[in-house]
């Protein structure tokens, strides 16, 4: 199995590569363990709470916790841990995470799979009805219930908003360690 963290994040047309570690519809969480080069559950969600599309990763990023950026795939199928999608960025949620009493960023991309025909024409993230987008924020602060973390929705943005936050990610990713 490849080492999904080092793949490049775009594609040569410019789209973007999503790794989906979480098929929508799933009640675990998986992440990526690349020590292991293997898919590990990760936790499993509050009864009744599934993932409501694919969540995964965009290669060879750091966000500010650490990690590579967090992206869900907006689209009407599930797929399987470990595929990776080329997709558009269609905009970004903005969150501050505390744990621990130490704050942090813990941003979420939007993205479709540029083969979706049913997506094909959601552009923007904010597209999504206003119920659509509030639901999507009480997941994420759901998805943390179970842990001492507490989440602070910043707010919506669009598609720029998102590359810019790939483009920083991926910069960060290619900084040597200190």
């Amino acid at each position: 199995m490849p080492n999904f963290i080092n793949l490049p994040p775009f594609a040569e047309d410019g789209d973007v590569h999503a790794v989906v570690e979480t098929p929508r519809g799933s009640r675990a969480k998986f992440a990526y363990d690349p020590k292991l080069k293997a898919f590990v559950l990760r936790k499993s969600l509050l009864t009744g709470l599934t993932y409501p599309y694919d969540w995964g990763f965009v290669p060879s990023t750091k966000a500010d916790d650490g990690d590579p950026i967090d992206i869900m795939i907006v689209h009407d199928a599930a797929t399987f841990p470990g595929l990776v999608m080329a997709c558009r960025i269609i905009g970004i949620l903005r969150i501050e995470q505390t744990a621990d009493g130490t704050s942090e960023r813990n941003d979420r991309l939007f993205a479709v799979p540029r083969r979706s025909h049913s997506e094909q024409d959601l552009r923007d993230v904010r597209e999504l009805s206003k119920p659509v987008r509030q639901e999507l924020e009480k997941f994420f602060i759901a998805t943390e219930e179970l842990e001492d973390k507490k989440l602070e929705i910043l707010g919506w943005k669009g598609p720029k908003a998102g590359l810019q936050a790939i483009n920083d990610a991926a910069n960060a990713f290619a900084k040597p360690s200190s």
